[in-house]
């Protein structure tokens, strides 16, 4: 026996093998060992059923171990159900389709968990999780345990290797003719043409650096697939970028699917074993949190790191729920199975109201305090016990639901807040730590992508409450955190009038106060301690701005817009939100002459107000202007991106997403709900230039007016609370400034700022 340390890299069934592990041992070794792993499923159902499912599986040939068991079901309490059990981890996923396809009318559990959740269940390793093992000569694992835990703070990365691979150019826009490669400080340029010529060279980069990850741009979609089904039409030529050559590389098919309000679309995807393959470019949330959030949210939810990168943050909330189900002996729904209670029309007005919203003051204040609950719908879950099973349950020591009047069951914890308790701790301790670290400490940036990742998930844990096809999810527990939320809400307003301070706005978790004489972060400590002994939930400071504007509705500017703002913080921090340079449909160049002229006023002092930031406010957005009309703006500085929410026939009245997707699919490229698509809006007919289209822009050319007027609308909204109204602006930048208008904000004293 050999027993050594190192850390788990991959995990996946073997056909051959059982449970196939590759480990990173502390030499630096990459090594593929095996380990037995059976697997057990349950069925429920009637009695006839479930004998009649017997003596179907005793006929079959795989070798398999059935029994009568008692398990606990999370609503039910104990059930009887038929255990199935298969040695081999790699047969149970057959085997349970043909049983479901048979016997469509019983109930299943513990039937599709991933692999690797049932392992970090089991043993509690989780990918990347620093092991100690001992294994025979044949490579096969006799014991495994854990060196450290999920929950640690502090977890030293591996050494791993990390290989870069992107083509020279976007190979939607035109067809790439060299991949660039990076692996430490080795780089080198391959000629994608000709390919037998590159695949030798490509094959021999990979046994060379033989990395443990390959950080793609346009993998999935574009490199992978391309080389994948060349080699099929070449003899001789093959191409396998696992690392565990006995495996075929897995390709999943591109989708479209409507979630939360919006279409999305996944691409195509390429998975490979014993090594990860992340593309930049098709994963959902790693522009968030990059690769240091992806390998912080692989540990704490067990999925495979591949995985991970590709998913919502949904699938990792879910596989939490599943681990705690399976140490606490619950089974593991294969569908969700409890429906909605009754309602009359009384109590669905009540109980479905959301996050309370307050409308906010609007116009400049300045020396305005940002207090925000911390993860506030999971630490209502974590602090009242809001789980699908404790909901509407009567118990010794209930709480009554606020608005709603519906029982929580306080006798024991529930699922979902054992599920959500660490990971909101450790959240809030990642947080604690950031808030004392300079944000120019190089350990800032990688904590504060970890902190995102773990924040995700936090967020996402409310919305599964109430999806309907969560397998733990129960629409009464989701309206009760609301309502929950609500309430804490108010108590943090009263709080705050109580002791002097005004309210200018609430947002679901947060609160904007104020207080003559009080900027400092002390001065709001006392509040933030009442806040949290009322309501029980943890509060944080956010921040202190320096000023700050609410902004009104476009069509009506008496109607204040609750997110919809934008302010700076006495370090000098922007913070906006709904305004054009957070939205993805912004050209470049508005969003960033916008973002310039808030940067301005950021420098602005409070006591030169506001004679001086206009002038420096207007600057960006005249020479902007500058640059457009005299036609020395680059054109990439002009695309538009938005998202296709159907398919183009489907469209009754295209929007210029549409028109241009038509063009796409007239030039041969297939353009799917959810996907974006950029364009350029030019002059005459249909009035966009599809980006991607092959060809040059037509002589019509760039409608400048167009984008002009975009600019100026830019300019307009965050100039408003500074005085200026749209035509005043429009004047400003085109150099014509109203003198009458300027005066007229100059003589506006420093306390009109309120």
């Amino acid at each position: 026996m050999d027993e050594r340390q190192g850390w788990l890299l991959d995990l996946y069934a073997g056909e051959k093998d059982g449970l196939v592990l590759w480990l990173l041992d502390e030499d630096d070794r990459r090594r593929r060992l095996t380990q037995s792993f059976p697997i057990t499923f349950y069925v429920a159902g009637p009695f006839s059923r479930l004998r009649e499912l017997w003596r179907y599986l005793q006929a079959n040939e795989l070798p398999l171990r059935l029994e009568r068991v008692n398990r606990q079901d999370l609503f039910s309490g104990p059930v009887d159900v038929l255990a199935v059990t298969v040695a081999n981890p790699a047969q149970q996923p057959r085997l349970f389709r043909q049983v479901i396809g048979r016997f469509p009318d019983l109930d299943y559990f513990d039937a599709d968990i991933p692999i690797t959740v049932r392992y970090a269940a089991q043993h509690r390793i989780f990918p990347l999780t620093h092991c100690r093992y001992t294994a025979g000569a044949n490579g096969v694992i006799q014991a495994i345990a854990p060196l450290d835990s999920r929950w640690d703070m502090e977890q030293a990365l591996p050494p791993l290797r990390v290989l870069t691979v992107e083509p020279d150019v976007n190979p939607f826009h035109k067809e790439p003719s060299y991949l660039y490669l990076r692996c430490g400080r080795d780089q080198s340029r391959l000629a994608l043409k000709p390919l037998p010529r590159f695949l030798l060279l490509f094959k021999a980069a990979l046994r060379r650096h033989d990395p443990d990850v390959i950080m793609s741009n346009w993998g999935d979609t574009w490199l992978f697939p391309t080389l994948l089904e060349a080699c099929q039409e070449m003899e001789g030529q093959s191409f396998n970028p696992n690392r565990d050559q006995e495996r075929d590389v897995v390709q999943r098919q591109e989708n479209s699917y409507y979630t939360y309000g919006q279409v999305v679309y996944r691409g195509r995807q390429v998975h490979l074993y014993g090594r990860w393959h992340i593309d930049q470019w098709n994963a959902m949330m790693y522009g968030q949190y990059g690769l240091e959030g992806v390998l912080e949210q692989a540990r704490v939810t067990g999925l495979p790191v591949q995985e991970v990168a590709r998913k919502s943050p949904g699938a990792g909330i879910t596989a939490m729920q599943m681990q705690v189900a399976i140490h606490q002996g619950i089974l593991v729904p294969y569908q969700k199975q409890q429906a909605e209670q009754f309602k009359t029309a009384r109590d669905l007005i009540r109980a479905d109201r959301g996050g309370l919203v307050y409308q906010p003051l609007v116009g400049l204040h300045s020396d305005v305090a940002e207090i925000d609950f911390v993860s506030m719908y999971p630490s209502i879950m974590v602090h009242f016990n809001i789980s699908p099973e404790s909901v509407g349950q009567v118990g010794p020591e209930s709480h009554i639901v606020p608005e709603i009047g519906l029982p929580v069951d306080q006798t024991r914890p529930g699922l979902v807040p054992k599920t959500l308790e660490p990971l909101l701790a450790k959240r809030i301790t990642i947080k604690k730590r950031l808030a004392t670290m300079d944000r120019r400490d190089c350990r800032y940036k990688p904590l504060k992508a970890r902190s995102d990742a773990l924040k995700w998930l936090l967020v996402v844990c409310f919305g599964y409450l109430g999806y309907k096809n969560a397998r733990f999810g129960r629409i009464e527990s989701h309206e009760a955190v609301t309502a929950y939320g609500r309430e804490a809400l108010l108590q943090a307003k009263e709080v705050a009038e109580e002791l002097g301070f005004t309210v200018l706005h609430m947002y679901v978790d947060g609160l904007w106060v104020k207080r003559p004489g009080r900027r400092q972060a002390a001065d709001f400590q006392p509040l933030l301690d009442e806040i949290a002994c009322r309501t029980g939930l943890p509060i944080a400071l956010e921040g202190i701005y320096r000023w700050i504007a609410f902004l009104p509705s476009r069509l009506d500017s008496r109607v204040p817009v609750p997110n919809r703002y934008f302010g700076v913080f006495e370090d000098g921090h922007l913070k906006a939100r709904g305004i054009e340079l957070r939205r993805h449909d912004t050209p470049a160049f508005i969003a960033q002459a916008q973002l310039a002229a808030l940067r301005q006023a950021a420098r602005v002092s409070i006591d030169r107000w506001p004679e001086r930031i206009l002038p420096a406010m207007i600057g960006p957005f005249r020479r902007s202007l500058a640059h457009l009309q005299s036609g020395e703006m680059a054109l990439e500085q002009l695309l538009v991106n938005q998202r296709l929410s159907r398919n183009v026939e489907e469209y009754r009245v295209p929007s210029p997403a549409a028109r241009a997707a038509a063009q796409l699919q007239e030039a041969g490229k297939q353009i799917r709900p959810g996907q974006r698509v950029r364009f350029i809006y030019t002059l005459g007919e249909p009035g966009v230039w599809a980006w991607d289209r092959p060809g040059a822009l037509p002589l019509s050319g760039v409608d400048i007016g167009r984008y002009s007027e975009l600019l100026i609308r830019a300019a307009a909204v965050i100039l408003q609370p500074f005085g200026l109204n749209e035509q005043a602006t429009r004047e400003w930048i085109l150099g014509h400034a109203n003198q009458q208008a300027f005066r007229f904000v100059a003589e506006q004293p420093v306390e009109q700022v309120r």
